[in-house]
């Protein structure tokens, strides 16, 4: 049953990924008229980096029903890297976790079009989503890599503070997903201020050498004697042979510390870096709509 229901779920996503086209007969006189399939239910949201003044999108899906039950507050998934995961997370979420509202972070919109054209679209997430600087220093002149702290506050002081005014969400459980480098981000997040999320999705988290800061980090949460209070899926590719022993000693150094407040689901995934994305979307979205139901249960009784 679980089988047919993931190959359900993985053909409606590669329906969400093709163009829509109207098609014309052929003649030697008529030519094909294409129009693009547009992402349904997903409002695009202006927002702007308070702190830094950087400009940046909300993509926005809100449940099914929502505008009915007004009494109702709904759990929310923030997701960095917005345009590149906006598919998997809306197609998983409407088979698996219909009650969550979808908030997607986008890159900075209004940064510079030299580096745009050099680096592509997504130029931003180098500075944004990374917490060491580059020993290079015209790299780190040009791109600025680093800057995890200004991010997270500007989730925590605008992005946050938005969703949370215009909508109708459970504050007490919000999640974060987040994938490669945006993995990195996430589990910078989780030892720097934990409770930004309550959930916390962990995906092919790119370490690299910044391992070591990490581990720096959660010595320094042990010595405090903090405690984290969340829930961690972290997962990577069979393939990922160098990144995996780097997540599994991530995982080592979290466990070493005997918190029982922190609660960590480890999964390996069939694929590399990049194919083990799609498992990894729909994976953790399942295991997200668990705990959602253990703690509805929990509530209830």
């Amino acid at each position: 049953m679980k089988t047919t229901k993931l190959l359900l779920l993985i053909f409606a996503i590669s329906l969400n990924t093709v163009f829509a086209q109207k098609k014309i007969e052929k003649d030697d006189s008529q030519t094909v008229e294409k129009s693009y399939l547009v992402l349904p239910k997903i409002e695009v949201i202006p927002i702007k980096d308070t702190k830094v003044n950087r400009q940046y999108e909300l993509y926005v899906k809100l449940p099914e029903g929502y505008s009915e039950n007004n009494d109702r507050q709904y759990p929310v998934i923030y997701y960095t890297d917005a345009i590149w995961h906006v598919e998997i997370l809306s197609s998983a979420t409407e088979y698996i976790m219909e009650e969550a509202i979808l908030v997607g972070i986008s890159w900075q919109k209004d940064i510079e079009e030299a580096l745009i054209k050099e680096k592509g679209a997504h130029v931003s997430r180098f500075r944004d989503y990374s917490v060491g600087k580059s020993s290079n220093t015209e790299y780190q002149a040009k791109y600025q890599f680093g800057q995890a702290g200004n991010h997270l506050d500007f989730i925590r002081n605008d992005v946050l503070k938005y969703v949370e005014t215009n909508y109708r969400t459970d504050s007490n459980n919000r999640s974060y997903f987040g994938y490669s480098l945006g993995g990195e981000f996430g589990a910078y997040i989780l030892l720097k201020q934990s409770d930004t999320f309550k959930n916390y999705i962990l995906g092919s988290p790119s370490f690299g050498k910044d391992i070591t800061y990490f581990s720096e980090l959660i010595s320094n949460i042990t010595q405090k004697q903090s405690s984290l209070n969340a829930n961690v899926f972290i997962s990577y590719g069979t393939l990922e042979k160098d990144s995996g022993k780097q997540v599994e000693e991530f995982i080592r150094l979290l466990r070493d510390r005997n918190d029982k407040s922190l609660s960590i689901l480890p999964v390996v995934i069939e694929g590399n870096h990049r194919t083990a994305f799609p498992r990894t979307g729909v994976r953790s979205v399942t295991w997200l709509a668990s705990l959602f139901k253990e703690g509805v249960k929990s509530n209830k009784n």
